[in-house]
């Protein structure tokens, strides 16, 4: 069986990434990419879906040894893992190299005290688990095969096959450095060139050493912004700038229940709010790759802006469930694709024109197409905005006027007056002037219940929702104003979990489910690190702090979160780590730090 989320490490080569476990295995794997099938896929099965153990030998009426101590070389992700035991410590040191070429996979065993026996047990199964390939020697090498792909494994230590695995067997002393090594390439092609495993971890600790270099922020909250810096570094799809939500699929939400969804894909909202996050910290290449991904994947349409994209930019992202794996935990169904492709959610236009505003006002290169296309989205919004949609959580009930989606809306036409105000672009500026003020009506008009001095989730509703945490952030309206201040407090009343984090909104009303889903969920992350930035504005600096700092106790030990926290079970749940949970730690992080709010 899995580990708990949070007994996971993340390595990755800014194109794929990997999970590793405290007992040494790594249980996730997808080649070449993060949105290719699973090689490992034992995370949301059993080890008959996939899986590479490497640790100290045990007992096989015993369960793996889980390491006593690891930790992330510095400021990187290269993830060292120690094992104490009767015999003696060793330590293991997992990477995956930034590539050229073929991508990689490298575990380095090394002695420190003692004569450790060890064991690497690899069992790959391609196409998640489904597909046993076929596994040979070439020229020495150990290859495995089926259909498009092959993985090459490479090591010094001798090797066995037995029931359908790879293993190898042998014992460490102090200085002993034995390397094992997978590598991907299309099965057509000729072997990828053979590793070299201790040049590929210097290379690796320099480029990670130098890219931290460029962060900017130098605050009391250093080691957990950096660290949600190199999450979300780790999640950017080198080749083309598309940032992945997660790297993983059908983590469920609600442990045993259906919310379980494939997010390894790039969503504008969040890759929007990512680069915000990246931009504030100093990291602008990152935000032009990003920029120029946007341009590439709307093209000439931003009439059918899609919520979401491939990382290359591609548009057909069909859901489909996968029958033969049983799920995390057995939250079934796991899913691969995802169906809120094609949903309306009129907020995200509002998030990619903050963003593209905020590249702007930092000093990005101008790009004439970036200004063109945000006139083009606010001329659909003119028209569109007065239609409901599916909202900023992808609800799959009715859709409904979602006031954050208004809120959204205002925004995008708010920055591009501003983009036309600075003299960088031609449009309407009256007419959009009067569009800005006619949402900004409609939505206090509309979203806002007077008797209880609290904006509602959506027109008509009595129903809180977090989203609504972000109309100061947004500068919808002032934090001062008391229709701010009684949302905050509606939403701290109503939608707290017992030990104080936040909701998303009510999944049940009545007898009804809200987001047209059975179950529940936990706590979403971000919504709770939105209130702290809320409270910090509206002057409770204090409590803010007191609440970031309980987030941030949230975090395994390796400074990593999932999307949720389940309140119940005290553990964390959904996809794995989420980069919608890392950057609003980095934005409140930023706010404390400005108001001199943090303890010490």
């Amino acid at each position: 069986m899995a580990g708990r989320i949070e007994d996971y490490a993340l390595i990755g080569d800014m194109q794929t990434a990997a999970l590793v476990c405290r007992d040494g295995t790594v249980d996730w794997l997808c080649l070449p990419r993060f949105d290719s099938h699973a090689i490992f896929a034992g995370l949301l099965g059993t080890e008959e879906h996939g899986f590479w153990r490497l640790g100290p030998a045990y007992a096989s009426d015993q369960q793996p040894p889980t390491a006593a101590r690891r930790s992330y070389r510095g400021d990187s992700l290269i993830l060292e893992s120690e094992w104490d035991t009767q015999r003696g410590t060793v330590r293991v040191t997992d990477f995956m190299p930034p590539r050229d070429g073929a991508p990689q996979l490298i575990r380095i065993v090394e002695g420190v005290s003692g004569r450790v026996p060890m064991r690497s047990a690899l069992r790959m199964r391609f196409s998640y688990g489904r597909v046993v390939p076929w596994v040979h020697k070439h020229e020495g090498r150990t290859v495995a095969v089926a259909g498009p792909d092959s993985v090459w494994f490479d090591t010094s230590a001798e090797t066995y096959g037995k029931s359908l695995t790879t293993y190898a067997d042998f014992t460490v002393a102090p200085g002993d450095r034995i390397a094992f090594t997978i590598s991907w390439e299309p099965s057509h092609k000729e072997p990828p060139p053979l590793p070299e495993p201790e040049q590929s971890l210097e290379a690796t600790e320099d480029f990670w050493r130098e890219w931290v270099d460029h962060c900017t922020y130098h605050g009391p909250y250093r080691e957990a912004v950096v660290r949600s810096l190199i999450t979300l570094k780790a999640l950017t799809y080198g080749p083309t700038g598309g940032i992945v939500a997660a790297p993983t699929t059908s983590l469920p939400e609600d442990i045993g229940g259906v919310r379980n969804w494939d997010y390894r894909y790039t969503w504008l909202r969040d890759a929007a709010i990512t680069l915000s996050s990246l931009l504030r910290t100093g990291y602008r290449e990152e935000a032009r790759a990003w920029r120029e991904w946007l341009l590439r994947a709307v093209a000439g349409d931003p009439e059918n802006l899609q919520i979401m994209y491939g990382i290359a930019g591609e548009r057909e992202l069909g859901e489909a469930e996968l029958d033969w794996l049983p799920g995390y935990e057995n939250s079934g169904p796991v899913r691969v694709g995802n169906g809120a492709a094609h949903q309306l959610q009129l907020d995200v236009y509002g998030e990619v024109t903050e963003a593209l505003h905020l590249a702007h006002m930092t000093g990005l290169a101008r790009n004439d197409y970036a200004s063109l296309l945000q006139l083009k989205l606010i001329r659909y919004l003119e028209d569109h905005w007065q239609e409901p949609d599916e909202g900023i959580w992808e609800v799959r009930g009715p859709r409904r006027h979602f006031v954050h989606s208004k809120v959204m809306a205002w925004v995008a036409v708010d920055r591009t007056i501003k983009l036309i105000e600075s003299g960088d672009a031609d449009g309407p500026l009256e007419r959009w002037r009067e569009l800005r003020d006619d949402i900004h009506r409609d939505v206090c008009e509309r979203g806002y219940d007077k008797e209880r001095n609290t904006f509602t989730q959506s027109y008509g509703s009595k129903e809180l929702d977090a989203s609504l945490l972000l109309i100061p952030q947004m500068g919808f309206l002032p934090p001062d104003d008391k229709r701010v201040i009684g949302t905050i407090e509606a939403i701290q009343r109503e939608l707290s979990t017992s030990d104080g984090f936040i909701l998303r909104y009510p999944t049940t009303s009545g007898d009804e489910n809200v987001d047209g889903l059975p179950g529940d969920e936990g706590a979403f992350l971000a919504c709770s690190f939105w209130m702290a930035d809320d409270l910090a504005m509206i002057g409770r600096v204090d409590e803010a702090r007191k609440l970031f700092e309980k987030l941030l106790s949230l975090r395994n030990d390796l400074g990593l979160l999932a999307e949720e926290w389940d309140p119940r079970l005290q553990r964390q749940v959904g996809n794995f780590p989420q980069a919608f949970s890392h950057v609003p730690l980095i934005d409140t992080a930023l706010r404390l730090t400005a108001s001199g709010a943090y303890g010490g």
